[in-house]
């Protein structure tokens, strides 16, 4: 099965990558339903696993693919230490901050919310606890694993980054349904009062 996946890697790197991305995001999606929200199986929201793998597939996977290859091919320099720091601060600088938004906007549009609101309501956080976890995982990600593997390495690790996201792009969109109904509640208690 490795090698089989090995050949694929190297025979169609970006439909490998996309399709693998897509699986993990979607696992981590079950996860943030099944194991933090406890929602049972009766209760899972399979659109909602949908647009994460949807999301994953056709974009993260492929971004983070071409991504890799460009800090590979233009990020050197003579000693290993410093191209992988360099490497990581253009992650981290550049991609992650980026990556986040897009996914947060990608979301709204797919849920047909507001990409602004969503992005005011989580963006903020999301980036400081990616601050928190992926400098760390990219460092080890960019020294030692091989090129062709750094987007299943990071897609690995990103079950638990995706459950996050899945949780806190969730946890958005009731707090914004809960403000709405409220709105809602006091706009008809308004209209009931005049008449």
């Amino acid at each position: 099965m490795l090698r089989w996946y090995q050949a694929k890697l190297l025979s169609r790197p970006i439909l490998t990558q996309a399709v693998t991305t897509a699986i993990l995001f979607g696992v981590g999606d079950v996860a943030a339903q099944q194991l933090v929200e406890k929602k049972g199986v009766d209760k899972h929201e399979l659109a909602r696993t949908g647009r994460m793998a949807l999301y994953g597939g056709t974009v993260f996977g492929p971004a983070a693919t071409l991504w890799f290859r460009f800090l590979q091919r233009n990020v050197n320099f003579k000693s290993a230490n410093a191209t992988t720091v360099a490497r990581v601060a253009c992650d981290q600088g550049l991609f992650a901050p980026v990556a986040i938004g897009v996914f947060l906007s990608s979301m709204a549009v797919l849920e047909g919310s507001s990409p602004q609101q969503k992005l005011e309501r989580s963006y903020g956080e999301a980036l400081k606890t990616n601050y928190m976890i992926w400098p760390f995982v990219q460092l080890v990600n960019f020294k030692l694993v091989p090129l062709d593997h750094r987007v299943l390495f990071v897609n690995v690790i990103s079950i638990g980054w995706n459950c996050y996201l899945s949780y806190l792009n969730s946890a958005g969109s009731t707090a914004v349904g809960k403000e709405s109904a409220a709105v809602e509640n006091a706009v008809a208690e308004k209209i009931k009062k005049s008449t």
